[in-house]
């Protein structure tokens, strides 16, 4: 046990090395946001109310530091039990999981980021272990997994629909009640977690009570949206009706500039919570767009979902921009003048972050390109052995980037950051997998009435065909 929690915290100190280097924990403008969740306190309109508690339970206004900490424990943990899973509990190895994702992909830059981004691969890997694990973990590590899934899932939207993929195929996979329940459970608490907290802060039993004006700023964007408008106005009445000639324009300037058409009318006065105010409005729009364009809407969803697929670098999450007034101001004005001086020391607060990052990202693009094939490797190892437990977690990982990418890019905007987040996976994965196969890096079998490591069939429809999971 001791050996273990050493290989654990040390795997956590090397995932966020980052940090170390930029002499502060990595931030992005919509972490003054979270912050602002509990310190203000303030409902965020176009935030789940998840994140910034969970900031708040380690912070308590001392540094961003704890809940660092704390993040980067998660993820070690959840490798850890995922590798224990695979290969038994092999500190070292751990600890050359930790190393290679830290140093060939973008994962620290995830990790060492203060954003609910960290969970879209925690979900997938919480949801596997659930799923196709659970003999090999005890019943207190089971419900703590079953704990991380639902607060991932319910911390940022887009995991929604990354979770739902994944369940549907592990149902697909699993073919029994209880593995699918167990990776439901966490999906069905997520709902009801959000419905409670959105009810609680906007009045409104609903998963996303703005999110129409997300969906909005991308269908204009992408064009169709933005043709309705013209088409139907003057006639409908609309708000955007006074900015039918400006658009289309990028979601991101229809959404956040001071003068955008969300934020500030046709007669130039400022629109406080201007996102909220425009989503009746918004929702009216994106029914009557789906209803004349469903087949370029469709398309543009696809090729943003594709863009979003390549689109994984890690440079979007080092740049200062709004910085200070997003998270300074927070810093300042709620925590101890020594936190403030430290945010102002960082790299990442005086723009000095990418350049001294540059030569650390060189590998990344190698490696995420090595990913494909290791997993198409490790497809064929675990297929020959008949681990359908090594299967399964590679084709959750497919499946969980290409779901990441059009939940993301599809329906908000294609960012580095957003597949930057979970794409690191598929190489890991692939690796660690392709480790296991090999003689001594098995774990010891279970029980023969549970075991999924049998040998069996090579083939996937074969293997699935016996008894399922």
């Amino acid at each position: 046990m001791t050996r273990a929690a050493i290989a654990i915290a040390t795997g956590a100190a090397m995932l966020v090395w980052p940090a170390f280097l930029n002499g502060y924990p990595l931030l992005f403008s919509d972490t003054g946001g979270f912050l602002a969740q509990t310190l203000v306190p303030l409902m965020i309109w176009d935030k789940p109310w998840i994140y910034g508690p969970l900031l708040h339970l380690f912070h308590w206004r001392i540094s961003l530091w704890l809940p660092l900490a704390a993040q980067a424990l998660l993820v070690s943990h959840l490798l850890w039990l995922t590798g224990r899973v695979l290969w038994g509990a092999r500190p070292w190895w751990h600890l050359a999981v930790c190393a290679a994702a830290s140093a060939l992909t973008t994962a620290p830059f995830t990790v060492a980021l203060l954003m609910p981004d960290v969970f879209a691969p925690l979900v997938l890997l919480c949801l596997f272990l659930l799923g196709f694990a659970t003999e090999r973990l005890s019943r207190a590590e089971t419900l703590w997994v079953g704990l991380v899934a639902t607060l991932g899932i319910a911390a940022h939207l887009s995991h929604l629909p990354l979770a739902l993929a994944l369940v549907v195929l592990g149902a697909l996979m699993a073919r029994r009640i209880a593995p699918v329940a167990r990776m439901a459970a966490p999906l069905a608490s997520a709902v009801l977690l959000l419905l409670a907290t959105n009810w609680v802060g906007h009045g409104r039993l609903s998963l996303s009570p703005h999110g129409a004006t997300f969906l909005l700023a991308r269908l204009q964007d992408d064009g169709p949206a933005a043709r309705t408008i013209q088409a139907e106005c003057p006639a409908r009445g609309w708000y955007l009706c006074a900015f039918a000639g400006r658009l289309p324009m990028d979601s991101d300037d229809f959404l956040w500039p001071p003068d955008s058409p969300v934020n500030r009318d046709a007669e130039g006065h400022a629109r406080f919570l201007g996102g909220a105010l425009l989503s009746p409005e918004a929702r009216e729009i994106v029914a009557e767009t789906l209803r004349r364009e469903p087949g370029a809407v469709a398309a543009a969803m696809v090729r943003n979902a594709v863009q979003q697929l390549f689109m994984a670098e890690a440079g979007d999450t080092l740049v200062p921009d709004h910085l200070e007034a997003a998270v300074g101001n927070r810093i300042r004005d709620y925590f101890p003048a020594a936190e403030r001086a430290r945010f102002d020391a960082a790299l990442q607060t005086r723009g000095a972050l990418p350049a001294a990052i540059v030569p650390f990202l060189l590998p990344h693009l190698p490696v995420l390109l090595l990913g494909l094939p290791l997993c198409l490797f490790g497809f064929w190892r675990a297929a020959r052995a008949g681990d359908l437990r090594a299967f399964a977690l590679l084709l959750l990982v497919l499946a969980g980037v290409s779901a990441n990418a059009l939940a993301t890019g599809a329906l908000s905007k294609p960012h580095h950051r957003y597949e930057a987040r979970i794409l690191w996976l598929l190489p890991l994965a692939g690796a660690m997998v392709v480790a296991a196969s090999r003689g001594g890096l098995r774990p010891p079998r279970t029980p023969p009435a549970r075991s999924m490591d049998a040998p069996g069939p090579a083939s996937l429809g074969a293997m699935l065909g016996k008894e399922g999971l």
